[in-house]
């Protein structure tokens, strides 16, 4: 079963490789989606896949980017099955 997770990252997480790094991350996971910097100074995550494959690649991000996370607010919803690959979104 392939679910959505939307995760909002607040913190030291913009200019600091965080997105770059995201999805340096997102190439050893079988998960699809983006990231994209929001303009009131937080991130945006979006992210397809199976829920034990979305656990391990949200754990990734967090052991390598967690000095950066000060909160991250997560959001499960079903996946609509509407990204090919995961990208920095501009």
């Amino acid at each position: 079963m392939t679910v959505r997770r939307t995760v909002f990252y607040s913190g030291r997480v913009q200019g600091v490789g965080f997105r770059f790094t995201t999805c340096r991350l997102a190439e050893d996971h079988t998960v699809t989606g983006l990231v994209r910097n929001l303009p009131d100074g937080r991130v945006e995550l979006v992210a397809e896949g199976s829920a034990d494959e979305l656990d391990r690649f949200l754990e990734a991000v967090r052991r390598t980017l967690g000095a950066n996370i000060s909160t991250a607010v997560v959001d499960e919803s079903p996946a609509t099955g509407s990204f090919n690959s995961f990208q920095i979104a501009f």
